[in-house]
């Protein structure tokens, strides 16, 4: 065998990634983009996080492709954030890396498990209803 693969997911909303970590240089990418090319910055910067937070010094060592489909850009940010925090939890099998992700946000390990209500009859949405002209 090649070497280590570690192959992990996280979910927002509809949105799915699913993110594979392998021995490398430091790369990183997201749908075939580098990480650094993506817009808008907000989410980019969101997707950043448990790099930043591991330090260079972990993730300079792996190569990390991400895959996410579904959902918007925050969403997708939000799912690819946890696929890659995840992982590197699992490949570098850390618990103080674990321990430092759940300090700094839970959400980094756990799936959102928040969706949208469903749309109820009579109304426009989940909560609004159509107005009544009497009375």
């Amino acid at each position: 065998m090649a070497g280590k693969v570690v192959v992990t997911s996280g979910k927002r909303k509809t949105a799915v990634a699913r993110a594979s970590i392998k021995k490398g240089k430091g790369r990183v990418r997201i749908n075939h983009i580098p990480i650094e090319l993506l817009t808008p910055e907000l989410a980019r910067l969101k997707m950043m996080e448990p790099l930043y937070i591991a330090g260079e010094k972990r993730w300079g060592k792996v190569d990390i492709k991400v895959n996410v489909r579904g959902g918007g850009v925050m969403g997708q940010a939000d799912a690819v954030r946890t696929a890659i925090a995840r992982g590197l939890v699992e490949y570098f099998n850390d618990s103080e890396l674990e321990k430092i992700y759940r300090a700094y946000d839970r959400r980094m390990l756990v799936n959102d498990p928040r969706r949208k209500l469903p749309k109820k009859p009579l109304g426009r949405g989940a909560r609004k209803k159509r107005q009544k002209s009497y009375r």
